[in-house]
């Protein structure tokens, strides 16, 4: 047999075992399909519906025109009132708007003189985009009435939580979310898998030890590297971007432990499903793909299609950037993040629930 002949044999060998992993084939076709979808489809700079607040402190019928207008722009989404200046700067902190607009008293007599600002913007800095969406509301001829006004001043727009504009400022909070994503879902995707294949899980399968014990004690380690990581990344940013924390420590902590289980708990489903070390990992990194992309940590969420965001809304890093971005940027208390939490909460118990019914202690 010539060394042609040896090399094709291997190949065919290789190719024919790459076909009976129904896994890999699948990731094959899957992973360009999900990129190409998330990058074309899901991913958009274009921004609509942002969360507003409005402060009309004239009240006349030029600043609910205005405000009419400003929703009719679609850039702005489910606007709502605010009763003074620290209900808005209120909903913002607690991340209920991403946008705070302030109608002075004076809004007519600003616009006859032109001297100052008409209109006040102010916009939350801890997230991506949304400085570029309030310059361009701020272009808009909105408070141009056919003549009927001179051309104001330009609006001001302010960046709260983030006034000397540093992408340091937006991205290292929630870069916290993605380095633990990756690290705690690879962690575990082959913790059960690891033990099949060294033989260990035939020692375990004849212990006492139950199926929801045996997934609790694989959880365990790992939170704590998970919270030391926490830590680690808090510590750096602070030392070498300087970005302090501005809530409570006890409350980010709180926060981090929760996501740190849930993620780690989806890791663990991930090990359920796998055969092999090989196939967890790969698994593992088509999960963490959407989380890095879809979440808001780098593309703004708000310019996402209406499908993307709701899958967006079952990824734990979505609901952990506006913890750890509410904490330590806006200083926000953990009460104010109760719908993260409980949905990182369920997706905790879902993913624990299914991993406990697909496992079972026996070899097969």
């Amino acid at each position: 047999m010539s060394w042609l002949e040896r090399l094709a044999a291997i190949a065919i060998k290789e190719t024919r075992q790459l076909a009976r992993d129904r896994i890999t084939v699948g990731l094959i076709v899957g992973i360009p399909t999900i990129q190409l979808l998330l990058f074309g489809y899901a991913i958009n700079y274009d921004v609509r519906d942002v969360s507003t607040v409005v402060l009309d402190q004239a009240r006349t019928s030029l600043s609910r025109r205005l405000v009419g207008d400003l929703g009719a722009t679609q850039v702005l989404g489910g606007i709502r009132q605010a009763g003074s200046e620290a209900g808005l700067r209120r909903a913002m902190q607690r991340g209920e708007a991403n946008v705070g607009i302030v109608i002075p008293a004076d809004l007519e007599r600003r616009i006859a003189e032109g001297r100052r600002p008409a209109l006040q913007i102010l916009v939350d800095g801890s997230q991506p985009a949304l400085e570029n969406v309030a310059q361009g509301l701020g272009a808009m001829p909105l408070l141009r009435r056919a003549g009927e006004l001179p051309a104001p001043k330009p609006v001001e727009i302010l960046v709260a939580y983030n006034p000397e504009r540093r992408t340091a400022v937006q991205i290292v909070p929630a870069l916290c979310g993605v380095i633990l994503t990756m690290t705690m879902v690879v962690f575990t995707a082959s913790a059960i898998v690891r033990e099949r294949e060294r033989g260990n899980l035939e020692l375990l399968i004849t212990t006492p030890v139950t199926r929801g014990q045996l997934m609790a004690g694989k959880l365990l380690p790992y939170v704590a590297i998970g919270l030391i990581q926490t830590t680690l990344i808090l510590l750096l940013g602070w030392w070498l971007f300087d970005v302090p924390v501005a809530g409570s420590l006890v409350d980010l902590y709180l926060g981090a432990l929760l996501f740190i289980a849930a993620s780690l708990s989806l890791g663990l489903f991930i090990s359920t499903l796998a055969q092999t070390q090989f196939q967890a990992m790969q698994m593992a990194i088509v999960t963490m793909l959407p989380s890095i992309l879809m979440s808001g940590f780098m593309f703004p969420f708000e310019g996402m299609p209406a499908i993307a965001q709701a899958i967006a809304q079952v990824l734990p890093l979505t609901h952990f950037n506006e913890i750890i971005r509410g904490i330590v940027l806006r200083g926000a208390r953990l009460t104010d993040m109760q719908p993260e939490l409980a949905k990182l909460a369920v997706f905790l118990v879902v993913m624990l629930a299914l991993s406990v019914a697909r496992f079972r202690k026996r070899l097969d």
